[in-house]
């Protein structure tokens, strides 16, 4: 498992360029490419930012924001789990002619998953900018935020791809899940608002690791709550993770 990792690694130059090529041939022939999801995604904001902020009775200064940063961090991690499914199914023809570690699908996908997130991430500039705002220098602890849910994305993104692989049924399932998990995660509801009943929020892996993003970026410190937490989600996922991939590693290929 070890040298799988570390020789997927090693191929940088090959996912890298795999990454970019599955973006330009979802968007080929398209005038503005993967822009179309950053303008979507800009208009979703908007959208909703002023609805929920009348909604909720909260001034859209403050609203917008949050809203904002929580839907792009979501749609990072969200399309882990719901493309995890295709991870080694969609590249089968890959598998079946040529041998490669099977991380470099791994790096792959989140190599590409990446440069659409810095994509849709103008967006948040452009929301600074109109408001005025600035987050300072706490905005820096946003980065190491950003790369434990890269991590926990990818690691989960390999669970999903191996079970995937073999029972079929998982990506329908993972889809139906994400949607039901999008309302019940603080993205354009705010915590304070369950009053008492703060254990759906509190044991909700989603929300733990949006806010160490979201929180620095909009200029405020994650709690120790917050980064506890999402320790133990990286323990837990790294450790599934290691022992699904050792124990199936050879029969991905039979699978697919």
């Amino acid at each position: 498992m070890v040298q799988d990792l570390t020789n997927g690694l090693a191929l940088w130059p090959l996912w890298v360029r795999l990454g970019w090529n599955d973006i330009l041939q979802r968007y080929r022939r398209s005038m503005l490419g993967p822009f179309w999801l950053t303008a979507s995604m800009a208009i979703m904001v908007v959208a909703l930012g002023i609805l929920y902020s009348e909604l909720f009775n909260t001034p859209i200064h403050d609203f917008l924001p949050y809203l904002c940063v929580g839907l792009l961090v979501w749609t990072l991690m969200a399309s882990f789990v719901t493309e995890g499914g295709t991870l080694f199914t969609g590249a089968e023809s890959y598998i079946k002619q040529i041998r490669l570690p099977y991380s470099v699908y791994v790096y792959r996908s989140t190599w590409s998953k990446f440069v659409i997130f810095l994509h849709n991430f103008v967006i948040y500039f452009g929301v600074l900018l109109y408001f005025q705002l600035w987050p300072g220098l706490t905005a820096l602890w946003a980065i190491p935020g950003l790369l434990l849910v890269i991590l926990n994305g990818s690691v989960l993104n390999l669970c999903i791809g191996i079970v995937s692989a073999r029972f079929r049924d998982i990506p329908q399932v993972l889809n139906s899940a994400i949607q039901i998990v999008f309302f019940i995660t603080p993205i354009f509801w705010k915590p304070e608002l369950l009053k008492s009943r703060t254990f759906i929020v509190d044991f909700n892996p989603f929300f733990h690791l949006i806010e160490i993003v979201r929180a620095p970026l909009l200029g405020n410190m994650p709690t120790m709550k917050n980064y506890a937490a999402v320790l133990l989600i990286t323990i837990v996922n790294l450790a599934i993770a290691g022992a699904v991939f050792s124990r199936f590693r050879a029969r991905i290929a039979y699978w697919v």
